[in-house]
């Protein structure tokens, strides 16, 4: 009689069988936020208000602009694209405040809150991965802030009407905003992964997003006032004797400015001047880059711009993917990447010592 036992065969791989299995993770955990999200009011209340907001910021940026420009010089074409530049600059800022603002706040309570109601362990222990957790959790809440900014643009889009700033600088300003939500989400998803209770993690997100802005900004401005009083460089005699600031090089390094967004909207900015202006000059100070021995037609249209944007973007996606992989630790039960220090084995109680 024939052996009719069955044969055993491994199971045969899937081609991008994980790759696949961390998608759709993405998305079923994707939809069931948006779903949250979307239900009820608050959502198109809030998109109303947002609108209404830029629209009204918009209308005063361009009065202004408009009286402070034709008083000096007059009606021309100039003047208008004066306007228009102007009108560029105050919304792409106001944008990526509304962006650091709700991009950690919209992440602040993702993981925080599954374990308040306590159903995060229930969330690991499905057949859903925790980087699909993580990025299901990031992407279904910066969905929202860019519904925020994809709302705007047709508001963005009235500095056509006056010239000035060209379709490719609103690209490179929509380019750093999507960077600056997903850099700083990311933030707050590490943050809400770390701390227990939403309300730390929301408090810890804005003291961090103060601190990359206002605190990088401040301690900008003070090095580089502390080292140009000096009037030496570290390499010069006499430095030894000075203290702390000897420690200091002449000019303070443009890495420390990488995650402040502002300053990369100023380089976006910077890109639509048709001279030397104030947004060049600041990010002349930042880049401290040197115009002695410049020609006359560089300096006018500015020196290496669109320089200091994409570095920013660099710096903010590395951070963003550091952060991204120290959540999915923390969120994963079992920690495999999880620092074992060596422990001394016990010895049999019957042992001699």
């Amino acid at each position: 009689m024939a052996d009719m036992t069955a044969v055993a065969h491994p199971p045969t791989r899937r081609p991008f069988g994980a790759a696949r299995d961390v998608v759709n993770g993405i998305v079923a955990v994707g939809v069931k936020e948006l779903r949250g999200r979307m239900r009820g009011r608050r959502a198109f209340v809030v998109l109303t208000i947002h609108l209404l907001l830029v629209a009204g910021f918009a209308w005063m940026v361009e009065s202004f602009a408009e009286r402070t420009v034709t008083s000096n010089f007059g009606s021309t074409f100039s003047a208008s694209a004066d306007i228009g530049r102007a009108l560029f600059t105050g919304l792409v800022l106001l944008l990526t405040l509304i962006v650091l603002v709700l991009a950690p706040a919209s992440t602040a309570g993702a993981i925080s809150l599954e374990r308040e109601k306590q159903t995060l362990d229930l969330l690991t222990t499905t057949p859903i991965s925790s980087l699909a957790i993580v990025l299901g959790k990031l992407f279904s809440a910066l969905t929202w802030v860019f519904l925020l900014l994809a709302a705007s643009i047709p508001v963005t889009a009235l500095v056509f009407t006056f010239g000035g700033v060209g379709p490719e600088d609103v690209i490179r300003g929509y380019v750093v905003l999507l960077g600056t939500a997903i850099g700083f989400g990311s933030i707050g998803l590490f943050v809400s992964a770390l701390v227990k209770r939403t309300q730390a993690a929301t408090v810890i997100n804005l003291v961090a997003v103060i601190g990359l802005t206002v605190g990088t900004t401040i301690v900008f401005i003070f090095w580089t006032a502390m080292t140009g009083s000096q009037g030496f460089l570290p390499d010069e005699p006499g430095v030894r004797d000075q203290g702390f600031l000897a420690t200091l090089t002449r000019r303070p390094p443009e890495a420390l400015m990488y995650l402040n967004p502002f300053v990369a909207q100023l380089d976006v900015v910077c890109g639509t001047e048709t001279g030397f202006g104030t947004t060049c000059q600041v990010i002349n100070g930042v880049t401290a880059r040197d115009l002695a021995g410049v020609g006359f037609e560089e300096a006018q249209f500015g020196v290496a711009r669109d320089s200091f944007w994409p570095r920013s973007l660099l710096a903010l996606g590395v951070v963003s993917l550091l952060l991204i992989i120290l959540s999915v630790q923390l969120v994963s039960p079992t920690r495999r990447w999880r620092l074992r220090l060596p422990r001394p084995r016990r010895r049999p109680a019957g042992s001699e010592t």
